[in-house]
């Protein structure tokens, strides 16, 4: 997965000083895009955890998110499938699944295309997607309501540092109306700052395995 796209997906043009569309500073964009690169590493690495802390942390976190989403027959969850260290969230599908929500997973369809998100169950077909990451296979494509996305990081404004493809954002910017954003990680994944671009979406919740939530518009 390519290092930090812009929502709008195309790669930057630093002849014309455009990235993804916005007018930026290239040298800027390039401190940044290393920065949040050593970071992702970073962080990624400190996922490495015993198995029997990383069902405490995920057990936390499950209970946690329960408690800040209330989900009923006809709420639509976008979820997602754990990759690279991320929290599991499979039994909670489950749980949404059981009391009648719709839930979804997100598929890329297309490399620098937002994301579409199809219904999800449990026991049915899955499928290798572009990533390799396992997708239904003929799911079909709806609009959630909520997204519960994965963190690498997180910064104090509740911006995300995510795997560096940039589909969230470019899914969110695309999306209206605009769904409630939830993100989830471990805890341990927060910075002071991502150094935010144009594209970049701020997290609406943020959720961490220790139990600490975080409310956008909250110091």
């Amino acid at each position: 997965m390519t290092d930090d796209q812009p929502s709008g997906g195309s790669a930057p043009c630093f002849a014309h000083t455009l990235v993804g569309g916005y007018s930026i500073d290239p040298d800027t964009w390039q401190d940044v895009s290393r920065f949040r690169r050593a970071e992702r590493n970073r962080l990624l690495a400190a996922r490495t955890l015993s198995t029997a802390a990383r069902q405490s942390a995920t057990d936390t976190l499950v209970q946690t998110l329960s408690a800040e989403v209330a989900f009923h027959p006809g709420s639509k969850l976008a979820v997602y499938w754990p990759i690279r260290g991320e929290p599991d969230l499979r039994e909670w599908m489950v749980s949404a699944h059981e009391v009648g929500a719709s839930v979804l997973l997100p598929v890329v369809i297309a490399k620098g295309a937002p994301l579409e998100f199809r219904h999800w169950q449990p026991g049915c077909r899955m499928v290798r997607g572009i990533w390799n990451i396992p997708v239904p296979e003929d799911g079909t494509p709806d609009v959630p309501d909520i997204v519960v996305s994965p963190l690498v990081g997180v910064d104090h404004q509740l911006y995300r540092l995510g795997n560096g493809g940039g589909y969230y954002d470019r899914t969110l910017a695309s999306l209206a109306p605009p769904p409630r954003v939830i993100g989830v990680g471990f805890d341990g994944c927060r910075l002071p700052s991502i150094f935010p671009m144009p594209w970049d979406i701020r997290m609406d919740t943020v959720i961490l395995s220790n139990g600490d939530v975080y409310h956008r518009g909250e110091d």
